[in-house]
């Protein structure tokens, strides 16, 4: 149980008195006539002569009293609005009022005027508390340096404490509201224009009895019922595969996919994702409206093509660059990962810091994704579609039609960040079997990332699936780069954190 402080217990006090009065401290409703943007929006209509009648309901976050005067400001969604109170015009409730706290819910209804400095504000009439707070907000006091520079003190400057109590964060932080609006803008857009172009919203399996799709850890638990294990879905992907063999032309999903994983400025646990495949289509189809659909978003939730993030200028106006993954790794390494030397990547990777023990450890997919990461990755700042891996990096993609070393995959990045990854699909039965049978092999070999082998999605192939482009997206990170967030953390409602009073907070931020 949390203790409670000397504030807490003179609140449970006044709430204590509050009920003795006949007052309860805990309504079940208000109605409102107005948002406090709503009277702000009233404008110059607003003299100093009283003038609508209104009622408003929000949390008290300023309260000065003089004498029988009290100016407050009440806050709800929309913004804030200044209340002016009379003991004269209040006296049925003026007792009331002096058990009210900051934080303290309340509704007030009242009359618009302008006061002699100009602000709008409510001339209340009646006022009615709607939930007690209990606890204080830890909004904490900002001290302004000679330098102009602030600093606060107290609160919710610690990001551990942010995190791990979200709903004071926004409480006294209402401008951090804004960045899941801007979230909630981006997936609308995103339905919007694939709903347009004819795929169908589905939902497939979270709980599944293999997890395919990707290659990662994951969740395990267990069916009592049927006792058998299940797994939380890594990707979306096989299922909504499944879907295009049974006559689903185009199908997106966007849901929550779960990764026993770390947790950094990229990562967290249980994050949300974006995929659609369309039949009779490529990846280079896929990248195409791609494009389009990212171009369009942009422009819709920044209202501009260009954006200022960490020292770099963005431009998000197509078409966006085209790399060769082969291409762009030889020209920093020299090395062409097509011949499949690896004793020269491991080579290169010693000699820029990897330890050599390390180093010979890796091997396949994970010596090149190694590589890549450190060699190319970080210098992928612009818009840039990262095209055609090589195999080993890419178990669900078909072969190249001009080089089957490769496939015909892409991600896209930005700021040396992965946005997105799209495949034309395999579709080759016997070929996903070897795939998935050399994932066994890696698995065997300790990658615990390698997939497993997923036996009636190999049945499904078999009945034909059509030419497929599929892609997947972080929604996290877009939103993240929008918002101007460097860690997807800020862009989550509730991230993964630590147990409380277990030290520092999981997570980069």
């Amino acid at each position: 149980m949390l203790a409670r402080g000397y504030l807490e217990e003179t609140r449970r006090e006044r709430r204590d008195a509050l009920v003795a009065a006949g007052v309860a401290p805990f309504a079940y409703r208000y109605d409102r006539s107005h948002t406090a943007a709503g009277i702000l929006a009233l404008g110059d209509a607003v003299t100093e002569a009283d003038g609508e009648s209104v009622r408003v309901a929000g949390r008290l976050v300023a309260w000065r009293g003089q004498g029988k005067t009290i100016f407050a400001h009440l806050e709800d969604a929309s913004g804030r609005i200044q209340l002016y109170l009379r003991r004269d015009a209040l006296a049925d409730g003026w007792e009331m009022i002096q058990l009210l706290d900051l934080d303290d819910h309340v509704g007030v209804a009242g009359h618009v005027f302008r006061t002699r400095t100009g602000e709008i504000t409510i001339r209340v009439t009646a006022i009615e508390l709607l939930a007690k707070a209990l606890r204080p907000l830890p909004r904490g006091k900002t001290e302004v340096r000679e330098d102009g520079s602030t600093v606060v003190h107290g609160g919710l400057a610690d990001p551990e404490v942010r995190f791990r109590q979200r709903y004071a964060d926004f409480a006294v932080h209402p401008e951090l509201r804004e960045i899941f609006r801007l979230r909630a803008r981006v997936v609308s857009h995103i339905r919007r224009e694939l709903d347009a172009a004819g795929f169908l919203e589905v939902e497939t399996p979270v709980l599944q009895p293999l997890y395919g799709g990707a290659s990662a850890r994951p969740f395990t638990t267990h069916h009592n019922a049927l006792d058998m294990p299940l797994y939380l879905r890594i990707a979306d992907e096989l299922y909504l595969k499944r879907l295009i063999v049974g006559g689903f032309e185009r199908v997106y999903e966007i849901g929550h996919d779960f990764r026993n994983e770390g947790i950094d400025r990229s990562h967290n646990p249980e994050f949300t994702m974006l995929e659609w495949y369309e039949a009779y289509a490529d990846y280079h189809d896929v990248r195409a409206r791609f494009e389009r659909l990212l171009a369009g978003l942009v422009r819709e939730v920044t209202g501009t093509m260009v954006l200022e993030r960490r020292g770099h200028r963005l431009d998000f106006t197509p078409p966006y660059a085209q790399v060769s993954f082969t291409e762009g790794i030889r020209e920093v390494t020299g090395i062409d990962v097509r011949e499949g030397d690896e004793p020269a990547m491991r080579a290169w990777l010693v000699a820029h810091g990897t330890p050599a023990d390390e180093a010979a450890g890796m091997s396949g997919g994970r010596l090149l994704d190694e590589l890549f990461g450190q060699a190319l990755e970080p210098r992928l700042i612009q818009p840039t579609f990262l095209m055609d891996y090589p195999r080993a990096l890419s178990p669900l993609a078909k072969p190249h039609r001009d080089d089957p070393r490769l496939t015909e995959r892409f991600e896209f990045f930005v700021l040396g960040r992965e946005l997105a990854n799209a495949f034309s699909e395999l579709n080759d039965p016997d070929d996903q079997r070897a795939r998935f049978e050399d994932q066994l092999r890696q698995r065997a070999a300790g990658d615990d990332e390698a997939q497993q082998f997923d036996a009636d999605y190999i049945r499904a192939l078999e009945y034909g699936m059509p030419p497929t482009g599929g892609i997947g997206m972080g929604i996290d990170r877009l939103v993240a780069l929008l918002a101007d967030q460097e860690a997807i953390r800020d862009v989550i409602l509730f991230p993964a954190m630590r147990p409380e009073g277990s030290g520092r907070p999981a997570g980069g931020g």
